[in-house]
């Protein structure tokens, strides 16, 4: 399977992970900060929080797209209509699977709002994927990045998905994972697995 490579392709798989790096960073010193303080945060820190995070993390999503966009055709495939077809599939799991969590988390949980507003405490949730999954958002709701660089057979595509689930674990073992071990107590749960309803979506 040998990669046909440019400088443009490479110049395009350094902005990805550049934009990934970026969102991972951010998320990860704001919500350690905001775990650091003595008291709650507040609404309006958590609101500001929220708009930040989320330009970040719509702007690595584009950026991702656009690295298995520019680099199509680079990494030659045997059978590529097997392989697009795989690609396909892995893109309808991934997003079902995710958007299947956020709907039981809710929107607070998915932008980690208990780390702000910590009289929210998180309700563990069984609801949805989780009720089978240990860690869906992290695990199967990544597949549809290799299925996107799959389906249009982009080498630093698959680079780039393989970087941005490795970013987003350490993420999890190095901030998210901390804070549910304080807050629980004992073993960590699993990421994202709370709800702040009481009856998680």
């Amino acid at each position: 399977m040998p990669l046909h490579l440019q400088l443009q392709d490479l110049l395009a798989l350094g902005y990805s992970l550049v934009s990934r790096v970026a969102y991972v960073t951010y998320i990860g010193l704001a919500l350690r900060r905001a775990d650091a303080e003595p008291v709650s945060c507040g609404a309006a820190a958590y609101a500001r929080f929220r708009r930040r995070a989320a330009f970040l993390m719509y702007h690595d999503g584009v950026a991702f797209v656009a690295v298995c966009i520019l680099t199509r055709g680079t990494f030659d495939l045997p059978l590529p209509l097997a392989w697009r077809l795989a690609g396909a599939a892995l893109v309808a799991l991934g997003v079902g699977v995710k958007l299947w969590a956020t709907a039981a988390l809710g929107a607070d949980g998915y932008y980690w709002r208990d780390f702000f507003e910590r009289e929210i405490r998180p309700v563990p949730t069984i609801a949805g994927p989780y009720r089978w999954l240990r860690n869906p958002m992290y695990t199967v709701g990544y597949l549809q990045t290799y299925g996107v660089a799959l389906l249009v057979a982009s080498g630093p595509g698959l680079a780039a998905a393989a970087f941005s689930q490795a970013a987003i674990i350490a993420f999890y073992r190095l901030v998210e994972r901390p804070h549910y071990q304080r807050l629980y107590g004992g073993a960590a749960p699993a990421p994202r697995r709370f709800s702040t309803s009481e009856e998680p979506g």
